[in-house]
């Protein structure tokens, strides 16, 4: 199946992205289940948040993934939210 993530960063929490940013990344790698996302942007266009489209087999499993982020293990987010998710154009 397919969901969203959208997640909010805590305010000022810039520091604590860029400093796990590579890990959150090979993990991306690593579990192979993300196949679009990237940072949201502030209006500084400094990042300040995450989207992504994962591929898995369900709620749980989505659910699981994120929980295993280094970005939610170290206490980026002040927010996350996980939807079902249907592609209509694009990609």
């Amino acid at each position: 199946m397919t969901f969203i993530l959208i997640a909010h960063d805590k305010p000022g929490a810039l520091e604590i992205r860029k400093a796990n940013r590579d890990a959150h990344l090979a993990y991306l790698s690593e579990t192979g289940v993300g196949t679009f996302g990237g940072p949201m942007l502030d209006a500084d266009g400094n990042m300040c948040g995450s989207m992504l489209i994962l591929d898995v087999a369900d709620m749980a499993a989505a659910e699981a993934w994120a929980a295993g982020d280094p970005y939610a293990k170290a206490g980026l987010f002040e927010s996350v939210e996980i939807k079902g998710f249907k592609q209509v154009v694009g990609l």
